[in-house]
């Protein structure tokens, strides 16, 4: 069990325990929370994929979840969201199969919180071109270089997704066309969930993807670095989907609250006396 999250709800005790305890998992059980900004949840896939193809365990569950918030009035505030994606990676029963994975990372100081500060600082200027862009564009360069694909390879790409205009200026920049990433971009419709949003996408993607389908995700993480995948589907894909309720069900099955309402949900409103 790795969990990738930068918003746990304890500042000592891990997430990974809890979900351990109540999916009844105690024996023999690895639990591990992970913290790289947005990218966390996507390092957690790269963990458990390196565990199981060692045979040191049969299956891992890698989490990426997030509950995240802006200091009110900041243009965050009007992105922020949470939300969880979860997968189980295993060497049988496979509906989709990572071909190749590529790591990017620099000291590129984008996005930080120090202990005891309520909100999170983002370095502005640094946000786009030399943290987001240049790690996404150039993990997934280099997957492409080392794998020999070419953009036109890939049916899908799915990228990090702080808002909606990242992903398709970063597919523009890559020479992938809009028709690739439309499916994979939720954060228009949820916002930014951080861990969650890269693997909520790739989910979405899955969803309705075809058998034999490859699909680009490049994850994200300020701080800064970013995790490129090339995966493909298989034929026991479609008798996957469909188990349990989809992206799309969530997408469209809201319940719309007011902003006093979120405040009061998130604990942002304080009494002072």
């Amino acid at each position: 069990m790795f969990v990738g999250t930068e918003s746990k709800p304890y500042a000592v005790k891990p997430i990974a325990s809890i979900l351990i305890e109540a999916l009844g998992m105690r024996k023999q059980s690895f639990a591990v929370d992970m913290e790289f900004a947005c990218k966390a949840g996507s390092d957690a896939i790269v963990n458990a994929t390196g565990l199981v193809k060692s045979g040191l365990v049969k299956y891992g569950l890698a989490v990426g979840v997030d509950h995240s918030h802006g200091e009110p009035g900041d243009h965050l505030d009007y992105t922020v969201s949470g939300g969880a994606a979860a997968y189980i990676i295993g060497s049988d029963g496979v509906a989709a199969e990572i071909e190749h994975i590529y790591a990017y990372n620099s000291d590129t100081p984008d996005f930080w919180r120090r202990d005891g500060i309520p909100y999170a600082v983002h370095g502005e200027s640094f946000t786009g071109e030399p943290a987001y862009f240049r790690h996404i564009v150039n993990a997934a360069k280099a997957l492409m270089e080392a794998t020999g694909l070419r953009p036109s390879d890939f049916d899908y790409a799915v990228f990090h997704q702080p808002n909606a205009r990242f992903p398709v200026r970063v597919a523009q920049m890559l020479g992938i066309p809009l028709e690739k990433v439309k499916l994979g971009i939720v954060v228009d419709r949820i916002g930014n969930t951080y861990n969650g949003a890269v693997l909520i996408g790739l989910a979405n993607i899955l969803e309705n993807a075809k058998s034999g389908s490859r699909i680009l995700m490049v994850s994200f993480g300020s701080g800064a670095g970013s995790n490129a995948f090339s995966l493909i589907t298989t034929d026991l894909l479609p008798e996957k989907v469909g188990r349990a309720k989809t992206v799309s069900y969530y997408l469209e099955n809201k319940t719309y609250i007011d902003y006093a309402l979120y405040l009061r949900f998130r604990n942002l409103i304080k009494v002072i006396q």
